[in-house]
């Protein structure tokens, strides 16, 4: 990093800044989609989803966005 002018320096300090958001942003996605399925798929795969199993997976998905845009949104506030 040494060899680096200030200039470059900052712009990977920003771009890894941003590989760590995507990053963290990735595991929430995993996070909460392994929660999902573990909360609202309770009988055997099949090709459709019970309509219990299809409500609770379209609330779980709403709050995960609702989360998920929160999160964005805190994130782009620390950056500026």
């Amino acid at each position: 990093m040494d060899k680096f002018d200030d200039a470059t320096k900052k712009e990977l300090g920003e771009f890894l800044e941003q590989e760590q958001a995507r990053a963290r942003m990735q595991s929430s996605v995993l996070q909460y989609t392994d929660m999902c399925w573990t909360k609202c798929i309770t009988g055997s795969v099949s090709t459709r989803f019970s309509r219990g199993e299809e409500s609770c997976l379209l609330n779980c998905v709403d709050r995960f966005l609702d989360t998920s845009l929160f999160i964005v949104n805190k994130l782009e506030a620390q950056r500026k």
